[in-house]
């Protein structure tokens, strides 16, 4: 497995070895112990969450805070999406960046997204299938998350506003600053 570490702190892109031939492909897509050498401990995770979603949608950003956080292992099983991670650990010299990764089922890349970030992604394709494992249980009570659109985090979701589809929770939630107020 080739890796790269992101311009964030713990945050990686994984692109499986993948052997393909006339029958189709194989990939290894986790490996408990290779990935806690690449990362340098392991995220236990105890929680796999998959979701399906048409061109337009964008889902996020979304966090758990406090003792709930979570850690995820995110990739593509159907069509592409823009996935997008941004740091919000309050110390972080790269708090408020974030970083874009093409995610699809034809490049498998996976990005891995340590405790403290918002996370997010946009559907591209026609429809995608999501797939995420995450090392903590989902807790409504500690669900926090920002507005996609919020001026300040300035994200490039490759989706014109007019043709972005959001859920009501989405369109309501609070701005960055917002965020950074509860979390300092």
């Amino acid at each position: 497995m080739k890796y790269t570490e992101t311009k964030l702190s713990g945050c990686f892109i994984l692109e499986p070895a993948v052997f393909e031939d006339e029958r189709g492909y194989f990939f290894e897509s986790y490996n408990e112990i290779r990935l806690a050498e690449i990362l340098g401990h392991n995220p236990h995770f105890v929680q796999d969450n998959q979701s399906k979603s048409q061109f337009g949608v964008v889902r996020g950003l979304h966090m758990q805070a406090g003792e709930h956080a979570q850690a995820k292992l995110v990739r593509v099983l159907e069509g592409n999406v823009l996935d997008v991670a941004v740091d919000v650990r309050p110390n972080s010299p790269t708090y408020g960046q974030h970083v874009s990764v093409e995610l699809s089922a034809e490049n498998k890349k996976q990005l891995f997204v340590p405790r403290g970030f918002l996370h997010g992604f946009s559907v591209l394709s026609e429809q995608a299938v999501f797939s995420y494992k995450c090392d903590n249980i989902y807790h409504k009570e500690a669900e926090d998350g920002v507005h996609p659109l919020d001026p300040q985090l300035a994200i490039d979701w490759w989706i014109p506003v007019d043709q972005m589809i959001l859920s009501q929770k989405d369109k309501e939630a609070q701005n960055f600053t917002a965020l950074y107020n509860k979390l300092k």
